[in-house]
């Protein structure tokens, strides 16, 4: 398309990060930035964020502001844990299962329109659990207080990095099988 470059459409299609699906996604770029990934986002991976060395992560976000008008802040919950997967040989799993070595659970804390700044990091919590944690909880979605008394106080984005490595299993991840995708491409 002559004179439209891709600038254009992130304006077009991205002007809002409150915007749950776009804060996602934007969420995951965060993670991707803090643990120094040179991965590609793969739509229908089985995680969201992958590490250079192996480690699969599946980051969650949630914010108290959103897109519309609203009467106050929104109440913080994340859904989608566990997800059934789909490989071109096999097609979808039986089940649903946690499919990620470690989930980040990101939430932007801005509650004034005026101070929304989701490129501040300083406005985000972060909050990390291993798998393992995960599935003890036993859950499809929790909510923040949940989360909080699971993974302990929010990490700040400069020690992202350090505590999903640390949270990730020791016996290291490219040692397990891993899932081709949560659903096929469309």
């Amino acid at each position: 398309m002559s004179g439209a470059a891709v600038v254009d459409f992130w304006r077009f299609a991205l002007p809002d990060l409150r915007v749950n699906s776009t804060r996602g996604v934007f969420a995951e770029f965060l993670v991707h930035r803090a643990v120094g990934s040179h991965r590609p986002r793969v739509e229908w991976a089985s995680h969201d964020v992958e590490t250079d060395d192996g480690i699969r992560i599946e980051v969650k976000a949630s914010g108290y502001l959103q897109a519309w008008d609203q009467n106050g802040p929104s109440d913080i919950r994340f859904s989608g844990l566990r997800a059934r997967t789909w490989t071109p040989d096999h097609g979808y799993a039986p089940t649903a299962s946690y499919n990620a070595d470690v989930y980040v659970f990101a939430v932007e804390t801005a509650r004034e329109p005026a101070l929304y700044d989701p490129l501040d990091t300083s406005q985000w919590e972060f909050y990390v659990l291993p798998r393992p944690a995960l599935v003890e909880l036993a859950a499809g979605s929790l909510g923040l207080n949940t989360v909080r008394r699971a993974a302990g106080p929010p990490v700040p984005f400069a020690g992202l990095g350090n505590h999903i490595r640390a949270a990730a299993p020791t016996d290291g991840p490219a040692s397990e099988a891993r899932p081709a995708a949560r659903q096929p491409p469309g």
